[in-house]
């Protein structure tokens, strides 16, 4: 809370599903590797999607507050 006071400004709670991480897809003994790939890729596309709205997240805060990075 220092950092805070001497800023003055108060900064929002970070989206909680900024904070989530992407488990692993499940794998099935047996199953088609071409099938656990598949959702391999599905989890990292989500992984990828949430990055991105954590750099939004970001860039939104600096404009805001006229931070420099």
């Amino acid at each position: 809370m220092k950092g805070q006071a001497a800023a003055g400004i108060t900064l929002p709670p970070l989206p909680e599903d900024l904070r989530r991480q992407e488990a692993h897809a499940p794998v099935a003994e047996g199953e088609p590797i071409i099938a656990i790939l598949a959702r391999e890729r599905q989890a990292l596309d989500r992984a990828n999607a949430r990055q991105g709205r954590s750099a939004q997240f970001y860039d939104d805060l600096t404009s805001r507050y006229g931070a420099r990075r």
